[in-house]
């Protein structure tokens, strides 16, 4: 049984340019692991907290040297000795060492890295690829599969400027659709959406997530566009692949009332958004809406089961519930979803990713893994999606190297699982 050994971490950058924390974790057989946090650009207020070091001379205050650390001085002397195999045990380990809810003494960009470098360590000491490793913690037998992945071939809100209210434009290929064959389509999609933007002198620089992100009068207009490119590309809605939205209700919510571009200058309330959502719906047989709106949007939120559109479309909380027990609970006591994004940094822990998920599948949730708008090449989340047989992934588009290392991870896992 082998032990931890040796723990490290050191300061890398994301994608997005931000810096963030890798973690290294060597077993007394020399087996080693690495893992790397992602960081979100639209983050629920209620997710577990990062710890930036607030110093204006080392990358604008978002260095991460007190999360190092913490790493180094606080966790690795914690955890040296211990069986490394335990991932449980590993785990709660740093939660007991930071003692809070949210992860703000030591950080999730702290104790989420040395999670995953962990179970990498012991899966590469057991010859084992880490979604097989990771199944031994799910509680009951669900076949492997690869998740359907929804692609965000399009960027709105945070993600490209704020050229749109509604952040992730999704195309979803149908789920009997296998996966290198999914991946064929949405590519194709993409770059059809890309000659479709060229031939309509419109921008086709992208956001943070790999998606083009031109600017559109309306989120209608941009919802028309991307249906024009798939027609273009000869697959057929509704049929092939079918449209989604993460609307991210939080980036055009204040003070009780929502403002979005579709209706003018003034503010609506929670009743006409939902009538809204309901014709979009309608007009575009929308499969999937994320976040329709805000997290602090109490009342909204009970009133989401009279959208006519929930009777096809899955209602999916991100922000509303962000990987924890507690939240998720809230929204189940309203009826207010019907799918759950499960983000292991909004927590900070496998472990205590695996149990929400677990949660979710007793509700009768769909379940979708996802990364964050500041990701690394740490292809991680592609296990874990696998190991808990997700509905759905998340990943962005099918470009950007590090979109891109977790779309050629579920390639090989698809593979290995097949042969």
């Amino acid at each position: 049984m082998a032990k931890i050994q040796k723990i490290f971490a050191r300061e890398i950058l994301n994608s997005k340019g931000m810096p963030t924390v890798e973690a290294n974790v060597i077993l007394d057989n020399g087996s080693f692991g690495i893992g790397s946090s992602p960081s979100g650009t639209s983050t629920g207020k209620h997710e577990a907290r990062e710890i930036r070091d607030g110093d204006p001379g080392r990358y604008n205050g978002n260095g991460v040297l007190n999360a190092i650390s913490n790493v180094d001085k606080v966790i690795a002397p914690k955890l040296i000795g211990m069986n490394a195999d335990d991932t449980r045990q590993i785990d709660l380990a740093m939660i007991e060492l930071d003692g809070t809810d949210n992860k703000q003494n030591l950080g999730t960009n702290a104790i989420l890295p040395v999670s995953i470098a962990t179970a990498k360590a012991v899966a590469n000491s057991e010859k084992l690829p880490l979604f097989l490793f990771l199944k031994r913690f799910i509680p009951r037998n669900i076949p492997f599969k690869i998740p359907t992945p929804c692609f965000n071939i399009l960027n709105g809100g945070k993600h490209a400027g704020n050229n749109l209210d509604f952040q992730e434009f999704l195309i979803i290929p149908a789920t009997n659709i296998n996966y290198k064959d999914s991946l064929n389509m949405a590519v194709n999609a993409y770059y059809s959406l890309k000659n479709t933007l060229t031939e309509k002198n419109a921008s086709t620089l992208i956001g943070d997530e790999g998606g083009f992100g031109p600017s559109f009068p309306t989120n209608r207009d941009a919802l028309n566009m991307v249906q024009k490119a798939i027609l273009s590309s000869k697959l057929r809605i509704n049929y092939d692949i079918f449209l989604g939205l993460d609307i991210a209700g939080n980036n055009f919510y204040d003070n009780g009332t929502y403002r979005i571009r579709d209706k003018g200058e003034g503010h609506i309330n929670s009743d006409d958004l939902l009538s809204f959502y309901d014709q979009l719906s309608q007009d575009f047989h929308l499969l999937y809406m994320e976040d329709p709106l805000s997290e602090d949007d109490s009342e909204g939120w009970s009133k989401i089961g009279e959208l006519k559109s929930s009777s096809h479309a899955m209602i999916v909380g991100d922000d509303l519930t962000v990987t924890n027990p507690a939240r998720l609970q809230a929204a189940l006591s309203k009826k207010a979803i019907t799918g759950i994004v499960i983000k292991p940094n909004q927590i900070g822990t496998i472990t205590e990713a695996l149990a929400v998920v677990e949660m979710a599948r007793e509700a009768g949730l769909k379940i979708i893994v996802s990364h964050r708008s500041g990701e690394t090449n740490d292809d991680f989340i592609a296990d874990f999606a696998v190991a808990v047989s997700s509905d759905y992934v998340k990943f962005g588009a099918p470009a950007r190297g590090e979109r891109v290392a977790k779309y050629n991870r579920l390639l090989w896992i698809d593979q290995k699982i097949r042969s």
